[in-house]
């Protein structure tokens, strides 16, 4: 890792935040609050939360759009949060309800749940439907991530 700075978008107030990548992995906190920025758990994101994390972080997030009325992707939520904790701190976890948010559902053409979408660099660089098992998911993200 360098020392280069990485931009983390708090999870609890959202405040830009300038990390060295090389201390990623040190538990940083947010200079405005003090909150963790990266706790290693998927984070709930609403529309204005959405843009500001793809569009401010220079960490890749991988959004698992999903409702509370969806079996899989009940089933699915806890192999999401192994996977979030598995690859913390170099990768953030999020997931929008489309129940919640249903703009940005139809804004990026999500026709089934759960849809699993990476984004990096302020768009979208991959995309995978269906539930997956942890382990599955994982593979697929280092394939995509490099």
């Amino acid at each position: 890792m360098s020392a280069d700075p990485c931009h983390v978008v708090c999870p609890r107030c959202a405040a830009v935040n300038r990390v060295p990548r090389a201390r990623l992995g040190e538990v940083p906190v947010c200079g405005r609050c003090s909150g963790a920025l990266l706790p290693g758990e998927p984070l709930a994101l609403s529309a204005a939360d959405f843009e500001r994390h793809v569009g401010r972080s220079d960490l890749p997030l991988v959004v698992d759009f999903w409702a509370p009325w969806c079996g899989p992707c009940r089933a699915m939520a806890p192999a999401f949060a192994q996977a979030a904790a598995q690859l913390a701190p170099g990768v953030r976890f999020a997931k929008v309800n489309t129940e919640d948010e249903p703009a940005l559902a139809q804004r990026f053409g999500i026709r089934s749940i759960p849809t699993l979408a990476v984004f990096s660099g302020g768009r979208e660089i991959a995309r995978q439907s269906g539930a997956t098992d942890a382990a599955g998911l994982v593979r697929w993200l280092r394939q995509v991530l490099g």
